[in-house]
């Protein structure tokens, strides 16, 4: 099947095919009205198929995780993230916000870095590069986007060592 048959029967099913057939990534796609979270991405050579598709399980909320369990794990899966990019910017991010926020806040960010499936779709939504869907456009994404902007012109090269945690919270 050629790469505009693809395009084309992929627009038909709701589907997105993944930018280029060499690269892999993980993508957040609708069929009929329901959202589905999976990895898309060449299939091994001996499988005989084009494309391996790998559902993911859907995003859910934890109403009855302890808020310091919450903001650990929010800390690891902000510094834990598979691209560069976001591992420093949302591990940035969490040590300046994550000791201040609500449980509203922690859940509504919570829910931004764990449901799309991709994390290019985070980075471009805090650099403000594409909109951001209305279901993650909250005050949680206004602080990232802010944050992003980087006004005090900090050296951002690294992610932050992790000694902070044993300090008092300011």
């Amino acid at each position: 099947m050629s790469s505009r048959q693809s395009d084309s029967s992929a627009a038909n099913s709701g589907v997105l095919d993944p930018p280029s057939r060499s690269h892999s990534c993980s993508v957040l796609y609708l069929i009929g009205s329901v959202r589905r979270r999976g990895y898309r991405g060449d299939s091994p050579s001996d499988s005989g198929k084009d494309m391996l598709e790998i559902p993911l399980p859907p995003w859910q909320e934890r109403p009855d995780e302890p808020l310091p369990t919450k903001r650990a794990r929010l800390l690891y899966e902000s510094r834990k993230r598979g691209m560069l990019e976001n591992c420093i910017l949302l591990s940035l991010f969490a040590k300046e916000n994550l000791n201040r926020m609500s449980e509203r806040q922690l859940n509504l960010y919570d829910r931004l870095i764990n449901e799309p499936s991709n994390d290019w779709d985070i980075y471009y939504w805090a650099t403000e590069a594409k909109p951001t869907p209305a279901v993650f456009e909250n005050e949680v994404m206004a602080m990232l986007r802010e944050f992003a902007k980087n006004k005090k012109r900090e050296q951002r090269l690294r992610q932050p060592d992790l000694e902070y945690l044993f300090e008092p919270p300011r």
